[in-house]
């Protein structure tokens, strides 16, 4: 199976990249943090405050998470069963998958799940810790990233067309607080693997991003 990881920060286009990769390859596309997203979603649904480690770990064993893909490779994520895929996209719900993800016991509930996706499908996964610790034998490892303007107002326009309500200033305050959370973790902390192609993509555009990283896909498997 070849594994392909896509790591970066918050805003970096990780999840368009790694979709448009997947579909090109014909890969599975995996989305990590969608998952986390779910569990935290299930934590404030339960009104459990994200940063009760004690309490968010009493809830897991109850927490049933589970991918499935759509004709057009589209995933969906469910929650017990229901379809949450448009609500774990909620800016209040990123914030809380920025805590829970922080709490080990909740990394360790996902890890298996993830690693079996890789183990028998050749996949593309995003999220902030795949090549150095989900899928640390990845074949390709790229850590994208932009400057804190570029992500920011990607962010901004990515929930405006989705009809939230915020500013480019809520926006930012906001990610620079997840990327403060994200690399200052103790538990795999978002920063790239030793032996991740970094790719910055400030002055790219989409298309610009995909053919950058085929190229170094197609580097590392010719």
């Amino acid at each position: 199976m070849i594994n392909i990881a896509v790591d970066g920060p918050a805003g970096a286009g990780k999840s368009y990249l790694a979709k448009e990769i997947a579909r090109r390859l014909g890969y599975i596309y995996v989305d990590t943090g969608a998952l986390y997203r779910a569990v935290a979603y299930c934590v404030t649904e339960k009104g459990i405050d994200p940063s009760d480690s004690e309490a968010v770990i009493k809830l897991l064993p109850s927490v049933d998470v589970s991918l499935s893909y759509a004709e057009d490779g589209t995933q969906h994520v469910y929650l017990s069963g229901k379809d949450v895929s448009a609500e774990i996209r909620m800016p209040n719900i990123s914030m809380a998958a920025s805590v829970v993800s922080a709490i080990p016991e909740v990394r360790a509930f996902l890890l298996d799940l993830q690693r079996n996706m890789a183990k028998t499908n050749n996949v593309v996964m995003d999220g902030r810790d795949i090549g150095t610790v989900i899928l640390p034998n990845a074949d390709v490892k790229i850590f994208l990233c932009a400057n804190e303007k570029a992500r920011a107002k990607r962010r901004y326009l990515e929930l405006t067309a989705k009809g939230v309500e915020t500013t480019l200033e809520a926006v930012e305050s906001e990610m620079f607080t997840r990327d403060k959370n994200d690399s200052t973790r103790k538990v795999a902390p978002a920063v790239a693997a030793l032996d991740a192609v970094i790719l910055d993509n400030s002055e790219l555009d989409r298309e610009g991003t995909v053919e950058a990283a085929l190229a170094i896909i197609r580097s590392k498997i010719s």
